[in-house]
């Protein structure tokens, strides 16, 4: 397969600018691998095709505010920050992108907030976008972390052209989010209301969770015709053992597994026994998949409408089959479908 194969025409009119009005009242196309058949619902609706004894497996990674503004000293030029992970908690280092990145050198620094209270220091260059910054504050660790959360903004894809507002700390987050860590949402979970969950649970469907902290690497654009050579940036996983225990025993005894999300599939795959089964992990994975692919664990995935040669989309043409996948992505420009993170989804059984 190569980086072409996955190129198509998207009006940026279905680029979603805004969620839904509810979660679950988004679209819901329905593709089934085996039948070739194609369906529209509701998201709500998603509970018809899951039964007793399924299995749907979550990411319940928190997004943090990691996009900040800053001013340069002197200049006082206003540089956009973007928190990409913490390198050293007590020494406050974290790997960032900057922009405009021409302007800040090795040296400089940065004052945030109205009292210019929080400082940082350009310590080393990692990218030409990318920079090393030690954090100076005056407070100890848990207030520091307080005065990035007050300062950042959630940090919305840049192709939505309007202000973050008040509404997106809550709705660019799943419901289940609990461990901090994302520099984006894992956007199928977003789909996901309460009320669903508790209908799922009632009908007997099993919930597990895993965390993968998803990085700005799963968006990156590939840039090489030959996928073979594209290297994917590392995320943190955990899967724990109460994760293993229910989806091994879902596959046991032939119950769907449904990764709700590319980053749950990423996660269930890079840590799979010879057996075929999951193991417990807690390191970070770079997987990247794309077709031809044998998934070992999940049978069935939820994913949102993805953009044009994107490593989303190239992991979802592996699961369903490219041709199946690009006729459904043609079908779902021509109804109108939203795409990407605030977008619509899709079920492939």
């Amino acid at each position: 397969m190569k980086l072409s194969d996955f190129q198509f025409e998207l009006p940026k009119a279905l680029l979603a600018q805004r969620p839904a009005t509810d979660r679950d009242e988004s679209r819901l196309m329905v593709l089934n691998r085996k039948e070739k058949t194609i369906e529209h619902h509701a998201f709500k609706e998603i509970i018809n095709f899951f039964d007793e004894g399924d299995v749907m497996v979550l990411n319940n990674t928190k997004v943090f505010p990691a996009r900040l503004y800053g001013n340069k000293e002197k200049t006082g030029a206003r540089i956009e920050v973007f928190l990409l992970r913490e390198l050293n908690q007590e020494q406050r280092l974290w790997d960032v992108l900057v922009d405009p990145a021409r302007k800040i050198r090795i040296g400089n620094k940065l004052y945030f907030g109205d009292d210019e209270s929080l400082v940082a220091e350009v310590i080393d260059n990692t990218t030409s976008r990318g920079r090393t910054l030690r954090f100076l504050f005056d407070g100890n660790y848990a207030e520091f972390r307080s005065k990035l959360k007050e300062l950042g903004e959630t940090p919305l894809p840049k192709y939505i052209k309007r202000p973050v507002e008040d509404e997106d700390r809550d709705r660019y987050q799943t419901i289940y989010a609990k461990h901090e860590g994302a520099v984006a949402a894992p956007t199928a979970g977003l789909h996901f209301s309460k009320h669903l969950l508790k209908r799922l649970e009632i009908k007997g469907i099993d919930l597990a969770e895993l965390t993968l902290h998803v990085g700005l690497g799963t968006f990156s654009p590939v840039e090489v015709e030959d996928l073979s050579k594209h290297k994917m940036d590392s995320e943190e996983l955990i899967i724990d053992a109460e994760a293993v225990e229910k989806v091994n025993a879902a596959k046991r005894k032939k119950k769907k597994i449904c990764a709700v999300g590319t980053t749950v599939m990423r996660g269930l795959e890079s840590s799979v026994s010879s057996a075929g089964l999951l193991n417990e992990y807690q390191g970070w994975t770079h997987k990247f998949i794309f077709p031809p692919y044998d998934f070992s664990i999940a049978n069935c995935m939820v994913t949102n409408f993805h953009t044009p040669k994107s490593t989303l989309l190239m992991m979802v043409s592996a699961f369903a089959d490219k041709d199946f996948v690009m006729e459904a992505y043609k079908i779902a420009i021509k109804e109108k479908y939203n795409f990407y993170s605030y977008g619509d989804a899709m079920l492939i059984l």
